[in-house]
């Protein structure tokens, strides 16, 4: 899903009224955003900042300085290690990683609901939706993170739902 298709969405789940205009610039195809006040903004995280700010739900951003870092941290890992990769030997190391990191967390932040979840829902919902059964199980801790961010109001929309079995099919064990 290309990055203004992404904010477009984030606008809606925002509540915001439709309107912004974006564009993409270079081969990597980087957001861009005009604002009616003001310089052009660039970049899928500073543009989805812009919008929560706009919609005046900072919360989304963090609310200690700890939790505003790891939604910038996560932000960041989205643009650096999500978009752009393809490689199916690349998004099972991707996913390897962050279901190791979803262990003990509800959402990236911890407990907290953040644009971060948000933003790594749409940068991953092309490769989430292709997995397997087994592929799911195997990285129960990200399918468990999916299936709850994509039940979340207002963020799926028109993206389409990934099943997920609520009961392992497969077992460890031979």
């Amino acid at each position: 899903m290309a990055a203004a298709a992404e904010l477009t969405l984030l606008e809606k789940s925002l509540g915001l009224s439709k309107g912004n205009k974006y564009s993409a610039q270079g081969e990597r195809q980087i957001p861009v955003l005009q604002t009616n006040s003001g310089p052009c903004l660039t970049g899928l995280a500073t543009i989805a900042a812009h919008l929560v700010k706009e919609a005046n739900k900072e919360y989304l951003l963090g609310t200690t300085a700890e939790e505003k870092a790891v939604v910038q941290q996560w932000l960041e890992y989205r643009v650096t290690q999500v978009d752009g990769n393809s490689n199916k030997d690349d998004i099972r190391i991707l996913l390897k990683d962050l279901n190791s990191y979803l262990e003990d967390k509800v959402y990236l932040t911890g407990y907290n609901f953040t644009l971060a979840d948000i933003i790594l829902y749409y940068g991953l919902h092309r490769f989430i939706v292709d997995l397997t059964v087994q592929e799911k199980e195997k990285y129960l801790n990200v399918s468990r993170w999916f299936c709850h961010i994509q039940h979340y109001p207002g963020i799926r929309q028109h993206l389409s739902s990934v099943v997920f079995i609520k009961n392992r099919l497969y077992t460890n064990s031979h």
